[in-house]
């Protein structure tokens, strides 16, 4: 059977989808497209358990989750491989899905054993993260200086050269700059609200430099918006740009500087790799607020090009 965007199914595997549905909104705080999700995932494998069971048979036998059993769901996990060749990502966010079903169902006592609870998620397979080129770095920051303010300079300047998450960037204050001749740092808050301090190298310390004095003395953020906050007296004051913001002005420079497939993350990964290739994990993992090395190791990973390069080196001609 192939997977279709919303494969019907008998009024018995209709019910239980309507069960579920119910739970879902009124006992779990999840978003709608979550819950979206968990329906239509629990859905596609209804109507492949129903299809399957048909197969050959002269009568029709309708999903109910005590007829499934754990080799059913391993099966259903080759056929989104081999079948519908899904990623495995995707395949895992299925996998997922039913186990929050089965789970569900053995609490409620419609069945004795969880089949999906020992269904084993497919291994992945961590990739390096883009990198930009030089080549790629010098024309986003040229399209930017031609075309755009100096508020997007400063931003995609302080986004390359100290990696600060897209929400950490966001809501900087101009508090939290410090600036010397010599030095300088920004005071963060990131997740879970742990402090760092982030130094300031001469190319960020010199385009600050030049977009301080350019804000409105009234403003609270370091980069603001063309839209107004309100404040608890009633008052207005310039709105820090959002992430959604911060997205479409990357898009926006990358588009015209010929760059593809670029978000306000891959600049954090920019940083993270080019600091990796001269200090020590530790340290990288300090300034970029990783709580793991585990998570910093990913700097040290070769790109496509690294990796070419490498093999390229004991090519006989």
């Amino acid at each position: 059977m192939k997977r279709t965007a919303q494969p019907n199914v008998s009024p018995e595997g209709q019910q239980a989808l309507d069960l579920y549905s119910d739970y879902l909104h009124h006992e779990q705080d999840l978003s709608a497209d979550t819950r979206r999700n968990y329906l239509s995932d629990l859905r596609q494998f209804a109507a492949w358990c129903e299809a399957s069971w048909t197969e050959g048979q002269e009568t029709a036998h309708p999903f109910a989750p005590a007829a499934v059993a754990t080799s059913l769901i391993t099966q259903y996990r080759s056929y989104l491989q081999t079948v519908c060749k899904l990623q495995p990502a995707t395949i895992n966010r299925h996998l997922v899905s039913l186990k929050r079903y089965f789970a569900w169902v053995a609490e409620r006592g419609e069945i004795q054993r969880d089949p999906a609870k020992v269904v084993k998620l497919i291994p992945l397979v961590r990739q390096p993260p883009r990198h930009l080129t030089d080549q790629e770095e010098n024309a986003l920051i040229s399209a930017a200086t031609t075309y755009g303010t100096l508020r997007d300079q400063a931003v995609l300047t302080l986004a390359l050269h100290t990696g600060l998450r897209a929400e950490e960037l966001c809501g900087l204050q101009r508090s939290n700059v410090t600036l010397g001749k010599r030095s300088g740092h920004l005071m963060i808050y990131g997740k879970r609200n742990k402090y760092r301090e982030v130094p300031l190298n001469g190319t960020a310390r010199a385009v600050l430099g030049e977009y301080l004095p350019t804000l409105p003395a009234d403003s609270t953020w370091l980069f603001i918006s063309n839209k107004q906050e309100t404040l608890p007296d009633g008052s207005k004051q310039p709105a820090p740009i959002t992430e959604r913001g911060l997205g479409y002005l990357v898009a926006k420079y990358a588009r015209l500087a010929k760059v593809a497939d670029l978000s306000p993350h891959d600049l954090r990964h920019r940083f993270g790799y080019r600091m990796a290739q001269t200090v020590p994990l530790h340290r990288l993992a300090q300034i970029m607020g990783h709580d793991s090395l585990d998570t910093t190791m990913i700097y040290v990973q070769g790109t496509k090009q690294d990796l070419q390069q490498a093999v390229e080196a004991i090519a006989w001609a």
